[in-house]
């Protein structure tokens, strides 16, 4: 067997060790001349030799996959002491908080869903900018304040499934819960009141609106009106209340970025609601309901 076969063999065999790490073949030694001699170049041995690669090269790549999916779920003992000691939790609210996107309800309010839908999706997959998203999709809105109350009125707060328990636990431990959204804040402050949590801990959006009450545009001061503003947020958010250790817990790409930004000591991607295979692969723990985060702060 050539030393790139063997490599990728004796990558395989390690699928607990490779986490984190893309796949990559080592390269090839002196010894791959060898592979040019007549002999290794007929046709039968060849064949032999190339299929032995790809047996090889694919059970790498799923014990890699293999490897990753295993840390996601099942948190590293790092992890799990990391989530216990965290002084704060900062909660996306759509399709993390909620069990759906309060934009593109209200946009099927309004009866341009399909339209809004679009986008929210591009801009939480990280295909478009956020501002420029957000700015789209709310000058095809043109919600009027009237439009706002009456969607308020009609669509009580969806919260996902043991979110109520999660935050009440949070607080018992004494621990500081926020939300950061690029919602709005008509929409997340009623949310927050059931949760017992201030208002003052609330970085969303606000949409502005002219004296006879119809749309004028949003607050682009807003930390989350903009692209990177979630690891923004967070970070004003440790230097306005002296938190020393956050945890970031979120469906999509822009709640990643507080993580990747260092500014989250932990991002938890959450999958009850909407899965993301990116997401998935880039948590430091990954969970399709919440029962296991509970159970590891009672823990």
């Amino acid at each position: 067997m050539s030393v790139q076969v063997a490599n990728i063999a004796t990558f395989a065999n390690t699928r607990g060790t490779a986490s984190r790490r893309c796949f990559r073949t080592r390269p090839l030694s002196s010894s791959h001349s060898a592979l040019t001699t007549t002999q290794q170049l007929k046709s039968n041995d060849w064949r032999v030799k190339h299929s032995t690669v790809e047996r090889a090269f694919s059970m790498a790549v799923l014990a890699v996959s293999a490897g990753k999916e295993d840390t996601a779920c099942n948190p590293s003992p790092t992890v799990l002491s990391t989530w216990k000691a965290a002084e704060a939790v900062a909660f996306d609210v759509d399709s993390t908080l909620c069990a759906d996107e309060s934009i593109d309800e209200l946009a099927s309010f309004l009866g341009c869903g399909q339209q809004i839908k679009e986008l929210t999706s591009r801009a939480m997959g990280g295909s478009m900018k956020f501002e420029e998203a957000l700015k789209l999709r709310l000058d095809l809105m043109q919600v009027s304040q009237a439009d706002m109350r009456r969607f308020i009125d009609s669509h009580p707060p969806l919260l996902s499934p043991g979110i109520p328990e999660l935050v009440g636990e949070l607080h018992a431990q004494g621990k500081s819960v926020f939300l950061v959204s690029g919602g709005f804040r008509e929409i997340i402050n009623p949310i927050a009141e059931i949760l017992s949590i201030p208002r003052d801990n609330v970085f969303a959006n606000t949409i502005l609106y002219k004296e006879d009450g119809s749309y004028a545009g949003f607050d682009d001061t807003e930390f989350t009106s903009r692209s990177r503003g979630k690891p923004a947020a967070l970070a004003a958010i440790k230097e306005r209340h002296g938190i020393k250790s956050i945890v970031m817990v979120g469906d999509g790409a822009t709640d990643l970025e507080a993580r990747q930004e260092g500014i989250a000591d932990l991002f938890i991607g959450y999958g009850g609601v909407v899965t993301r295979e990116s997401i998935a692969q880039a948590a430091d723990w990954y969970v399709k309901d919440l029962d296991g985060l509970i159970a590891a702060l009672r823990g």
